[in-house]
């Protein structure tokens, strides 16, 4: 690794590592007896970022690398299998780290947020889609920004604009948008007046009363056939720093990776 790869490493496992001594329930649960890990919790969540920061989407190659290269900072890394089954079970702690780290900026006080979402695809062939396990969770959508269909998820993302999510969800690729938006909100501490910026899919009276209940300004795109909304020349610029931001989010999700073999797996690989 690089110097400064090197020192984000360390840092954010310095980091880590106190927000959890500091928060034991939020470690995965263990029984009182049995064998000690040897690989913490906190180990854990740093050798999936630093893979994840040096463009790792396949999973055993990671691990192969890691073994090799990073003994000096990890003296234990287990075996893909191994690997593969901490990360499932630290799903919720990631996510709890995710959010704490993102409160400690001074992004989060950001008064602008952008929402949207982006297909993640998690197979492509029948034979892929008939024998996967993540059949039941996985869906068919259609993506029209790319005017095609897909198998697979969506991750909505709620951010500021200078890209720090604030909010996020891995659905079903059919699942409602403003729901999901909803549900995130009330998930997500916000103050009064905060605005949302979001395309024309995102509409609807009662939908927008509710946002308005909660404080909530939406700005969107006007649909067709209805009069010009306010904000409108805001879209067009910020349109590459929402596909910048899904792009950033999706890019360690490949339809070939081995983490889509499960949905615990898949959610943890889609995680801001």
């Amino acid at each position: 690794m690089d110097t400064c790869l090197d020192t984000l490493a360390v840092a954010l496992y310095v980091t880590v590592d106190d927000l959890l001594v500091a928060n034991p329930h939020e470690r995965p649960a263990r029984p009182r007896t049995g064998l000690v890990p040897k690989v913490s919790d906190s180990e854990m969540i740093t050798l999936a970022v630093v893979g994840a920061l040096l463009g790792f989407t396949d999973e055993a190659r990671w691990v192969r690398w890691a073994r090799a290269h990073l003994r000096s900072y990890f003296p234990f890394v287990p075996q893909q299998p191994g690997y593969n089954k901490r990360l499932r079970k630290l799903a919720g702690t990631i996510r709890w780290v995710c959010d704490r780290l993102a409160r400690s900026t001074d992004q989060w006080c950001d008064g602008t947020w952008v929402v949207d979402s982006t297909p993640v695809e998690a197979a492509r062939s029948k034979e892929t889609v008939k024998r996967s396990d993540l059949a039941g969770y996985a869906e068919y959508g259609y993506c029209a920004s790319h005017s095609r269909y897909f198998w697979g998820f969506r991750l909505h993302l709620v951010c500021t604009l200078s890209g720090l999510p604030v909010g996020y969800a891995l659905t079903g690729a059919k699942t409602d948008e403003r729901q999901t938006l909803l549900s995130i909100l009330d998930g997500t501490e916000h103050r009064p007046g905060q605005i949302i910026i979001a395309d024309k899919n995102y509409h609807g009276a009662s939908f927008e009363q509710t946002l308005a209940d909660q404080g909530v300004v939406l700005v969107r795109k006007a649909r067709k056939g209805e009069a010009p909304r306010p904000g409108g020349q805001f879209f067009k610029p910020l349109r590459q720093t929402v596909e910048s931001i899904n792009a950033t989010s999706t890019s360690s999700t490949t339809t070939d990776a081995p983490c889509q073999a499960s949905p615990c797996a898949s959610w943890s690989r889609s995680s801001p």
